[in-house]
């Protein structure tokens, strides 16, 4: 997807997508009825997608925080952000250290509305509408380059975005992964994650359902193999790749997800 494409910007309420799903799940209000009739189809199935999702997002303010904390990162470059909600990436960074830049990236149109309202309160959060694979407009971007020195280190986030994109040579996961990271200097870091399944008939359905529901605007549910393939030529940091709910949690106490049919798997990557 080098070769950039236009992306709409107008909204359809009759088409689900995966951000407004994820909003749903998440006890957010930016959704229509067809995302909300999609989810009850996808729960007959996959009944703990909700409480994957909570977990999910509590995985990305831990990774963040102890991103900024442990490791100094003071920018952030957020692909398939999704609408905002509660503790947002820039909020999770700038209570630690105010001078942390955060670029959030998203296609959907309705990302582009809310988020612009919500997230750039301040000069150092924007809001770019592009698409996760499009690094060359993303990289040139005036907001990503006034926001981030690509002479220090940065992290890299694909939270749970990965499975939104089908596989291929130019623009799958694996080869959007290294166009990005290859323009990031030693001791930046990727955050990657991602929905997979050991059961073929969980992601046979998934995948099935999601592309349908969502008119193609999906990938597909891999396995934990896939994922680690991700993380080629990077230094994976402790506990290793995981789901997520279990990557260093704040407390012994880790909500677990009442069905195992399906889970979030991934971790954090320092880049050599």
């Amino acid at each position: 997807m080098q070769a950039d494409k236009q992306l709409s910007t107008e909204i359809d309420a009759n088409v689900p997508t995966a951000a407004r799903m994820y909003d749903y799940y998440l006890g957010g209000k930016d959704n229509y009825a067809a995302d909300r009739a999609a989810v009850g189809e996808l729960d007959k199935v996959v009944p703990s997608t909700r409480r994957l999702a909570l977990n999910n997002r509590r995985f990305l303010q831990r990774v963040v925080r102890t991103l900024v904390k442990d490791y100094g990162i003071r920018q952030f470059l957020d692909h398939g952000s999704g609408l905002p909600t509660q503790d947002n990436v820039h909020q999770v960074a700038q209570r630690v250290a105010p001078d942390s830049r955060v670029v959030y990236v998203d296609n959907d149109p309705m990302v582009l509305v809310h988020g612009r309202a919500l997230l750039d309160q301040n000069d150092r959060t924007a809001v770019i509408h592009a698409d996760m694979r499009s690094t060359d407009e993303i990289f040139s971007h005036p907001d990503t380059q006034r926001l981030i020195d690509f002479s220090q280190p940065v992290a890299v986030l694909f939270n749970s975005v990965f499975h939104c994109i089908p596989d291929s040579d130019t623009d799958g996961p694996t080869a959007v992964i290294k166009r990005v990271t290859e323009r990031l200097v030693p001791g930046s870091y990727a955050v990657m994650c991602q929905l997979v399944s050991e059961k073929a008939e969980v992601r046979e359905f998934v995948t099935d359902f999601m592309n349908q529901a969502t008119q193609g605007h999906w990938g597909r549910v891999r396995e934990p193999k896939d994922v680690e393939a991700y993380f080629e030529g990077m230094d994976i940091l402790e506990p290793g790749l995981v789901e997520v709910s279990t990557w260093r949690p704040d407390n012994e106490v880790v909500p677990r997800q009442l069905t195992d049919e399906w889970i979030e798997f991934g971790g954090l990557g320092r880049i050599r």
